[in-house]
């Protein structure tokens, strides 16, 4: 039976890119692996502390950070919501790196979560992708792929759903076909990774 670690960190639980697209991969996940289990952490609903001095010096001694790392350790598969907030990450989900991230226990080549499937819906409201203007302020996939990778040497893939103020932003009205397609494409996406990771750990 494969466990799916599912974090969601968008702050509005209704209307948010990231959770519908997060939403459609569990939905998928649970038709295609119904004996499969799901463990969920909300991270904006219950947010973690920030890591403090007594957490850190702990490292997985400390019964917060020892039950995420136990947790991501378990995991057969993980499914992050990223979406992007001030060029970058939501503060709750840096928060559960700090504390997942402990060096000595889970970081390295050898590490529990060497390998594991790292699925990333990284939503943002305008694009970031090369060739475009602000292709030089992409600190979400930039950021989570490397720490992902050299931290954990975990596999990492992303999913992009963009322009996604294009419906609420009247200076972008002219990019709401190009915002229709992406979060169609997200969705898709979202469905075939979930089916095929699903087959891949029951196999």
């Amino acid at each position: 039976m494969a466990t799916l670690l599912h974090l969601d960190s968008a702050v509005f639980p209704q209307g948010s890119a990231s959770r519908e697209v997060t939403a459609a991969f569990v939905e998928t996940w649970r038709e295609q692996h119904p004996d499969g289990k799901v463990i969920y952490r909300d991270l904006a609903a219950e947010p973690l502390p920030h890591l403090n001095a007594e957490a850190a010096a702990a490292g997985v001694a400390h019964p917060l950070r020892g039950e995420l790392a136990a947790e991501l350790a378990a995991a057969d598969a993980v499914l992050i919501g990223a979406p992007m907030y001030n060029f970058t990450i939501p503060s709750t989900l840096k928060a559960w790196l700090d504390h997942v991230i402990v060096v000595g226990h889970n970081v390295g080549p050898d590490s529990p979560v060497a390998g594991t499937p790292i699925t990333v819906v990284a939503s943002r409201g305008g694009s970031y992708a090369a060739g475009t203007p602000r292709e030089d302020a992409e600190f979400v996939q930039n950021y989570l792929e490397k720490l992902l990778t050299s931290m954990f040497a975990a596999e990492v893939d992303f999913i992009v759903p963009e322009l996604t103020l294009a419906h609420s932003n009247p200076q972008m009205a002219e990019l709401i076909p190009l915002a229709d397609s992406s979060r169609a494409k997200a969705l898709s996406d979202a469905s075939e990774k979930a089916k095929a990771l699903a087959s891949r750990l029951a196999a």
